[in-house]
Formats: C-alpha cells, structure tokens, sequence
C-alpha cells in the first residue's frame, strides 16, 4: 500500500485543503503515515501571507526531500501559486500544484513516476471564476468541522498579498455547502465552522443569493447545533445578516471582525474600505441586539508611517468597544505588496513596544470579558484532555470562552452545559451540568 504524508502551513483554509487532498489519496487507497517517518509521497500545503511564510514553506520541502530522497514531493497552496518557479528550483521537488486544479494531483504523481520529470502545474488564478469543489466529509479532529464556502478576494489591501495567492472572490454552490453540511452532521460533528478566505463575503458573486441567505438555510439542517462564522468584515455585518444572526437558534454568539487599524488615516492607507465611525457603529448595533456577544479580532501594529497618535487612535478604539480578544500582529514587510514599498518604515522596537501594550490590553478585555459570565450555565463542546490533569477536558463555549471542565472521554464532540465556577484567562474554570444531547431521565415511580 503507498503512503502519504502532510505537512500544512498556514492558515485554517489550507487545513481545511490538505483534509480534502487526503480524502483524494485515501479513495486511491493510499495510507497516511506521519509527516517525520519514511513515505513514499510528501504533501507540502505552503503558505507565503508573509516572508516568513515562503522560508518556513522552503524549510518544510526541504525537510521532507531529506527524509526521504526517493519520494515523490507534492507542493501546493499560496507559496506554490505564487512563486512556482521559485519552488520548481528546489532539488528534489517533483511536482507544483498551486491553490487549484488539486484533483490533478494524482495523475501527476503517476505521470511523474513514468516520465520521471518535474511537473509545474500552476496555472493564472486570477482566471478562475469558478469555485473548486473539494469534499471533506469528516475531519481527522473529531470536534469541530470546518466548511469552506468561499474562495478568493477583491479587496487588495496593500499589506496583502493573498488575491494573487487565491484569486478573486468566488461562492461555492448553496447547495453544495448545505449538502456538506448533512454530511458533517451524519459524521457526528455538532458544531461547524464557515470558513474561506474573505468569508462573509459569500454570495457576492451570486443571482439572488447571499450569506444571510445562506445562514438561513443552514438553520434548517436537522442536526445542526452550532454555526460559527470564521471571519467577517465589518462591511458585510449588513442590517440583514445581524437580523438572521439575531433570530438565529444556531449561529453562535460569537464573531470575528478583522480591525487592522482603529485609525481613519492609517486604515486609508492600508487601502480598507471603512472608517472606524463605521466600524463602531456596526458594534454598536451587534451588541444592541446580541447582548453577550464577544467580538474579536485581527490588529496589524506599526503599519509603515504609523505615528503615535494614530497608534492612540487603535489603542483607544478597542478599549472604547471591549473587543473580547485580539490577535496582534506587527508590520511584516510582504514582498510585492505596495505597502512594503512604502517609506517611513517604523522602528522594529517600536514594534514590538506597541506589540506589547495592545496584548496588555486584549488580556485585561478578555478578563474583563470572561468574568461577566462567572456562575452563568454556559454550552460548551469538550474537545480535548487536558495534558496536565487526567479527567479535566478543555472546549469552547459558544461565545468562545476556553472552559476546563472534569468530565468523561465520551462527553468529547458532545454539546454539554457547564457552569462557569472560576473566570479567568486564557482559561476558565466550569461545572459539568449535564449532557444536552440526551434526554432528562424521567424518574418513574414503581
């Protein structure tokens, strides 16, 4: 029996694509062995959002033509699409596959091991207009599924290379994201994930259909408990979508809005397409509507020309709104991106100095957060054993609190009610209630 091995980078999407490509090797009857063992095949899904990304990626395909030079060597995703023949120039990679026409993969396998030469087959993506259907009927993790709705973006914000990674934007078929979605919750799966790579922007390409629509019909899945949304522009948190969101028994209470800068003037040069009035008015009005809502977010530090003030600007923005939690990044510099061309680069140490006070922050709004929620019963899916106390398992509540509970091996997938005892961050503390999934015992007098 030949073997596979995977190795992903970067972010949810490719993770959500090499569980796809897997599921096109095992239908060949291929076996999946460990990335650092001996395998006859190598699949290497690259990311290359930053610098880092590409060498990390080259590091990866390097590794793998050690372990085993005989192999045949796989690569695909975002670095692949983009600089093909800088991938293709790596002794021992075979064959190039960027972020489409993955179905090909195995006949270039067999026409490799033929014919014996390199096969680049990275084609233009910014010609796609189709969105590629890739199955993942279940997922090696056992708890949370992701479903991928859409692919590719317009925005061209000048710190982001990704529209030339992925293409522009593209829907999958509503019938096909409800039907992957049965499909999920035939395989066990409570809770999914809609991911992709500007995903609220699903439907924008479609006659007549949109994500509030979509929302919709997935509401209608038997089976079904929880939709969590993996991101969402502030733009595309329409009258609409809160509305849906809102009479929603499924949709979580949970969103991630992706922020960048809370400066008017650094967000114009970022190229984002909203003003922080707007932003905060939409807030505004989620929170208006889903009390307990916990918002977080993306925030990029030091963006070229970034002062002080606009840095106060961000600062005072996200404590104004009391985000749940951010992920904060500072500036990379992303080759072929017009912001990396831009002057007025700023100071690594003020980086980092900046870094350092927005993560002080997010920590206290996490706390902040969490601790509303103390001695509440709160729904949470146990998803793994916790490394250091046997019997304690960790999940996520449906307004993404990390919650570590004593429960049992069988409760993990299983939509449970806790009591949140103890808040804190990045942990808290709960009580098992008791198992939704299953019917309250009736005691019957005899």
């Amino acid at each position: 029996m030949p073997t596979v091995a995977f190795h992903t980078l970067g972010c949810k999407v490719n993770h959500y694509e090499t569980e796809a490509i897997w599921q096109l090797f095992q239908k060949e009857n291929y076996e999946k062995v460990d990335f650092e063992s001996t395998s006859d095949v190598y699949v290497i899904n690259t990311c290359t959002v930053t610098n880092t990304g590409d060498k990390k990626s080259r590091q990866v395909i390097r590794r793998a033509i050690r372990k085993n030079p005989d192999a045949v060597i796989c690569v695909t995703g975002c670095y692949a699409q983009t600089s093909p023949a800088e991938v293709m120039a790596i002794p021992g990679v075979d064959i190039v596959v960027g972020t489409q026409d993955r179905t090909k993969m195995l006949g270039y396998i067999e026409e490799f091991k033929q014919k014996r030469e390199p096969i680049n087959g990275v084609g233009n993506i910014m010609k796609s207009r189709v969105y590629e259907e890739l199955d993942v009927p279940a997922f090696t993790d056992r708890t949370r599924a992701s479903l991928k709705i859409q692919e590719g973006c317009n925005n061209f914000c000048t710190f982001c290379i990704i529209p030339w990674a992925r293409g522009l934007m593209r829907s999958r078929d509503p019938k096909e994201v409800i039907k992957q979605a049965e499909q999920l919750v035939a395989a066990g799966y409570k809770e999914i994930v809609l991911t992709g790579i500007h995903t609220g922007g699903y439907g924008e390409d479609l006659k007549e259909y949109s994500l509030a629509r979509l929302l919709k019909d997935l509401e209608q899945v038997e089976g079904l408990k929880r939709i969590r949304i993996s991101s969402i522009e502030a733009s595309q948190l329409t009258d609409e979508v809160i509305e849906v969101i809102d009479r929603s028994e499924k949709v979580v209470r949970h969103l991630h809005i992706p922020l960048q800068s809370g400066s008017n003037t650094v967000l114009k040069r970022m190229r984002r397409k909203y003003t922080m009035e707007f932003f905060g008015e939409r807030l505004d009005r989620l929170k208006e509507v889903l009390p307990g809502l916990a918002v977080t977010s993306d925030v990029i530090v030091g963006f070229p020309g970034e002062t002080e003030e606009e840095f106060q600007e961000t600062y005072d923005f996200i404590a104004k709104h009391k985000f749940s939690e951010l992920h904060v990044f500072p500036y990379s510099k992303r080759t072929g991106t017009p912001a990396a061309r831009m002057e007025d680069q700023v100071a690594e140490e003020v980086k980092n100095a900046r870094v350092h006070s927005l993560i002080e922050l997010s920590n206290q709004l996490a706390k902040e957060y969490a601790s509303r929620f103390e001695g509440e019963v709160l729904e949470m899916i146990p998803e793994e054993q916790d490394k250091e106390n046997q019997g304690v398992y960790i999940g996520y509540t449906d307004n993404y609190l990390k919650v570590k509970v004593q429960a049992t091996e069988d409760m993990i997938g299983k939509l449970v009610k806790v009591k949140i005892t103890k808040a804190g961050y990045p942990f808290n503390t709960g009580e098992f209630v008791r198992i939704l999934d299953e019917p309250v015992k009736q005691v019957v007098n005899s």
